[in-house]
């Protein structure tokens, strides 16, 4: 069953109150660097935890996107913020994902209490965690095929560029707004059954290894469910996004929840000089170029599992 927590008063512009306090936070998938972050909300949320633990589960910062420049001051007060949170004593795991895999030559790696490293084992309650991004499972990560998502990850952020336009054409007719990358990333998905797999794979290794929680990021699609086989069963934990989903798992006194920012406490994305100039930077594909990248890449995972 999906445990997701919402939550509304913590931290509002100027007005502060006592940040939540839990075992263990674990965000993944920010994607700093790349247009489509909420950055904001990302600080804004930060700001409302104390956490005992902090994993950053992959693709934090987006080291493939660097060759655009584009990094504001809302991304860098990202880093502050969990800087600070670790000065304060959170004990804070940077765990490697596909699109920040530069650093994973580091993997090791311990900064005072910042630690760097491929993967994560914790024992929370007598429980066995094991925690990685997940890009291990997925085939368009490897060879040719990252190629292809590397190009679909440019046709990614073309697709948010679009749905932000078409989403201020919407709000001015009065019309509910679309999700039009993840419209497209879902359909493509469901078709190759790429989603399901990646949990299955996830779930059937841990249950071998001996796990009793598995935690993954990658797929941005936050989940929580039981997932059972022949030679047993594994909690698969999956913490989304902060693209679309802006979703966090958090666990306290034994229980795991999905955190989802609250629709009413998320900004809009910026449109100043400088954004709307860098997005012109970006070599934008054809439309028809975009979904081909996206259905190649689908169908080469398909292929490899």
């Amino acid at each position: 069953m999906l445990a997701i927590t919402k939550h509304t008063n913590w931290y509002f512009g100027d007005v502060k109150s006592t940040p939540r306090e839990m075992q263990v936070c674990i965000l993944s998938d920010l994607h700093l660097g790349t247009f489509g972050c909420h950055a904001e909300e990302i600080s804004d949320y930060l700001r409302s935890i104390n956490p005992e633990i902090l994993v950053l589960n992959g693709d934090i910062i987006d080291i493939w996107q660097f060759k655009k420049s584009y990094f504001p001051p809302q991304h860098m007060q990202v880093i502050r913020d969990i800087l600070k949170l670790n000065t304060q004593g959170t004990q804070v795991y940077y765990i490697t994902g596909n699109h920040d895999e530069a650093l994973r030559r580091y993997s090791g790696t311990q900064l005072g209490n910042i630690r760097l490293d491929d993967k994560l084992i914790l024992e929370l309650d007598g429980k066995k965690v094991w925690i990685f991004h997940g890009d291990v499972f997925d085939a368009t990560t490897k060879g040719s095929a990252r190629l292809l998502a590397q190009l679909g990850g440019k046709g990614y952020d073309l697709l948010i560029w679009l749905n932000h336009n078409i989403n201020a054409l919407l709000s001015l007719m009065g019309r509910e707004k679309m999700s039009l990358s993840k419209k497209v990333k879902e359909s493509v998905k469901k078709a190759v059954s790429w989603i399901n797999n990646f949990e299955q794979t996830a779930a059937e290794l841990a249950i071998e290894e001996g796990y009793d929680v598995v935690v993954c990021g990658h797929i941005h699609q936050p989940q929580q469910r039981i997932i059972k086989t022949e030679k047993g069963e594994v909690t698969y934990l999956n913490s989304g996004d902060w693209i679309e989903n802006l979703t966090a798992l958090e666990y306290n006194e034994g229980t795991w929840k999905i955190y989802e920012h609250p629709q009413q406490n998320r900004k809009k994305m910026p449109r100043s000089t400088e954004y709307l100039t860098e997005l012109e930077r970006l070599k934008k594909p054809e439309i028809p170029d975009v979904l081909s990248h996206h259905i190649a890449a689908f169908i080469a995972t398909k292929t490899a599992i």
